[in-house]
């Protein structure tokens, strides 16, 4: 009789080891079943933030990208575009980093500037770029000073007037500091105008006389002065490539600013501020998604980007825009974006106080 007891808890035992093990494998199943969904945005339409005014560099890259990358998201959603232009791209970062739903419909495209810890680190600035999902990003050559021919006559002598200096925003942004190195270092006489909207009116500010010189890495837009035959690219910044920084292709003979500067900056406080700013430079604009996006959505943003890059019509259009395109990948965008983070404050402080002396 014991003997048959012990039998039955046996099988009973065994039928719920069974019931538990095959209960759990439905489970599991089930749960593998919903990860492996794949993604689609089929209907839906996805929105990319431009934190500057219609016409300049960053906006320009930013509406190629969308009228493409659509076509190799899963689903092939419509992608539009929506600028929010303030504060040299501070109110449209604040708003992508407080107010977007993590759900991968809404992407940021951005710019150097706004990747720039100075910018960054501000009280009013409520976003923190080196927790960004970055997708991909465009290289455009570096920054180019471009001045009136008449004007540059000034530029080499104290009693003469300034050279007005155009800048958007109150601040310059990353890629007009060009000029501060030269102000600095070279003795040049020039002063800062600030406040244009972009880089838009400041090319219409330089037409008109308003200004005699500014910075942009727009080749489609300073093409356009260069025909006037009353303007020229005085130095450009270049662009790092094979880790070294090189000219515009379309510029052999222009001088690099770090040629320009060699043997000028007297200490190495000085010398780590100005490798700051060719960090900065060292990437361009950008495509990223907020934090807290899904690992899936997050790869399948990367993946069209990829594909995207090799579209032949795509490239022929980005080329078009700019000789030196180069496609910029997430990982070098994140490497980038986490050397930008940890940049340490002292050598942020001596272009602040730079500008401070130039009186901006």
């Amino acid at each position: 009789m014991l003997g048959r007891s012990v039998k039955i808890r046996r099988v009973a035992t065994w039928i719920y080891v069974c019931a538990l093990s095959l209960s759990t494998l439905l489970v599991t199943a089930g749960a593998n079943s919903f990860a492996a969904d794949p993604v689609s945005f089929s209907g839906k339409t996805v929105t990319m933030l431009i934190g500057y005014a219609p016409g300049g560099g960053t906006d320009i890259a930013g509406r190629l990208i969308a009228q493409y990358i659509g076509k190799y998201l899963p689903g092939n959603p419509h992608v539009i575009t929506q600028n929010m232009p303030g504060a040299d791209g501070l109110t449209a970062m604040n708003y992508f980093a407080q107010q977007v739903k993590p759900d991968g419909m809404t992407i940021a495209m951005g710019s150097g500037s706004v990747a720039d810890p100075y910018n960054f680190r501000k009280p009013q600035a409520q976003y923190d770029p080196t927790k960004y999902l970055f997708v991909g990003g465009t290289g455009r050559g570096g920054s180019m000073l471009i001045i009136s021919k008449e004007a540059e006559k000034r530029l080499y002598d104290k009693s003469a007037p300034p050279v007005m200096m155009g800048s958007p925003g109150g601040a310059p942004r990353s890629g007009v500091q060009i000029a501060a190195w030269g102000i600095e270092f070279l003795g040049w006489n020039a002063k800062w105008v600030a406040g244009y909207r972009g880089t838009n009116d400041l090319f219409v500010a330089l037409e008109r006389g308003e200004v005699d010189m500014t910075a942009s890495s727009n080749m489609h837009q300073i093409d356009k002065l260069l025909a006037t035959g009353k303007f020229k690219v005085l130095l450009q910044s270049g662009a790092l490539k094979d880790l070294q920084v090189r000219p515009r292709s379309e510029l052999p003979d222009v001088p690099l600013l770090t040629e320009m500067v060699a043997g000028k900056i007297p200490n190495e406080t000085a010398a780590k501020s100005f490798e700051y700013w060719t960090t900065l430079h060292s990437e361009d604009k950008w495509l990223a998604l907020p934090p807290g996006v899904a690992p899936e959505i997050v790869q399948a943003y990367r993946d069209a980007f990829a594909r995207m890059v090799k579209d032949e019509d795509f490239l022929a259009r980005a080329k078009a825009m700019a000789e030196d395109f180069s496609p910029a990948y997430y990982p070098d965008l994140q490497l980038w974006m986490k050397k930008l983070g940890d940049i340490p404050p002292e050598s942020i402080d001596f272009l602040a106080a730079m500008l401070r002396r130039q009186g901006v």
